[in-house]
């Protein structure tokens, strides 16, 4: 622990996960931290995250989770050293909230309750000493000679500080309370904020049978995004139907690339494949399909289609193969069995927008890391003003990196902010 002769005062703005762990990391240093949150309990949008369950961190190695941030995430280095996956799940797990490691490595609190984690992050940091304060709405930062003094409030009230972290997040889910606020603070005291857009959220599709398919999961499967035939990102994993598009794990990872090109061409669509037998080559799918025929030669195309298919999903693949549905396997031949082989690997779709980004998992772009210090979350332009989480232009794919990214950079600006307070460096 640092020794601070004068308590000295950090106020952090915004009770998620980078704020609450901020406000510990700031107590346990000795400081005296003020957490300042606009709703009526800490870590809204956390309560939310991975269906409930809280999919809390990716137990992974350090290079993984910088490589796992698609948005400047070698900025990140020095946050996830100080605090990594391991630490998290060392963490929690000391405290008494049992973790399991699932598919992808995703880590989840063992109760399967994100109540769990919220509340043991909220009675860390009150027993580290922070004061929490509840329907406390932060409207703009006080500065004085280019440090920060004290944020203003909007009953007009003024909370003095010593060192202010800015962790309000982005500008998904605003019902959590995630409203941008922080941006236009951050604005008003000369960060650049760089646009914002969608990560992590579902896409919509041209087609109009998508209704037909609503609520099918996929496992297994690999889905490519391009754009005039340059693939802009593959993944392999799963995904779901939605009334009017496509979602899951593999859809949210690859929105992004599609969030950045809606950015800059809102109104050319892209071209998205669903591979659903990627474990298989070309000459391998069209071998499986002749012995399919072979062995069932009076079926018709439609009931051969049940060994191959889900079910839900064979009455637009036989529309979209324009083959008789009543065709016998016998009668099948090599043009059919191409055209059943190129559906099967390349699934066609349109995309032609993002979901709103109210309904993004995560925002992307933010305050621009090229004004803010790694190695502490410090703002270089003015002193005493530290920032964490979703509010800095950062963003990683789904599987818990993102609220890993939001506990590395809260526990490194609550470090950062609690030496400030000490020696002013």
């Amino acid at each position: 622990m640092i020794a601070v002769t004068t308590k000295k005062t950090i106020v952090v703005i915004g009770g998620g996960a980078a704020g609450m762990m901020a406000s510990y990391a700031g107590a346990e240093q000795g400081c005296h931290v003020i957490l300042l949150e606009k709703n009526v309990r800490l870590g809204r949008k956390m309560l939310i995250t991975g269906k409930g369950r809280c999919n809390i961190t990716n137990e992974c190695t350090v290079p993984q989770l910088v490589k796992s941030m698609v948005g400047n995430g070698k900025f990140l280095y020095s946050a996830f050293s100080n605090f990594s996956a391991e630490d998290t799940i060392g963490w929690f797990s000391r405290g008494g909230v049992p973790l399991k490691t699932e598919r992808g490595q995703r880590v989840f609190p063992q109760s399967d309750r994100s109540a769990d984690i919220v509340n043991f992050m909220e009675r860390k940091l009150r027993r580290a000493g922070a004061d929490v304060r509840f329907h406390a709405e932060a409207k703009e930062l006080c500065v004085k000679n280019n440090t920060v003094t004290g944020v203003r409030l909007a009953d007009h009230k003024i909370v003095s500080a010593d060192a202010v972290i800015l962790a309000t997040g982005g500008i998904s889910y605003p019902l959590t309370g995630s409203t941008g606020d922080g941006y236009v603070m951050a604005e008003r005291l000369g960060h650049t904020v760089n646009p914002r857009f969608p990560a992590l959220v579902p896409l919509v599709v041209k087609e109009p049978w998508i209704k037909e398919l609503e609520g099918l999961s996929l496992r297994n499967i690999e889905v490519s995004v391009k754009r005039r035939e340059k693939i802009l990102g593959k993944e392999f994993g799963e995904m779901v139907f939605t009334d009017d598009g496509l979602s899951g794990p593999v859809i949210l990872t690859l929105s992004r690339f599609c969030s950045v090109h809606f950015l800059e061409h809102p109104e050319e669509p892209l071209a998205l494949s669903i591979n659903l037998k990627p474990a298989l080559s070309e000459k391998q799918l069209d071998g499986r399909l002749l012995r399919e025929f072979d062995i069932h030669p009076k079926r018709n195309y439609r009931t051969l289609l049940e060994d191959l298919l889900p079910k839900k999903l064979i009455p637009v693949f036989v529309i979209l193969s324009g083959i008789d549905p009543w065709k016998q396997g016998n009668q099948l031949n090599r043009n059919d069995r191409k055209t059943i082989r190129t559906l099967l690997q390349a699934f066609p779709f349109t995309v032609i927008s993002c979901r709103p980004i109210e309904e993004a998992i995560i925002t992307a772009g933010g305050v621009s890391v090229k004004e803010v210090d790694p190695k502490t979350m410090a703002s270089k332009k003015v002193r005493g003003l530290y920032f964490a989480g979703e509010i800095l232009d950062v963003d990683g794919i789904t599987g818990g990196f993102n609220l890993q990214a939001a506990l590395s950079m809260g526990y490194q600006s609550g470090i950062s902010a609690a030496k400030f307070c000490q020696n002013g460096t």
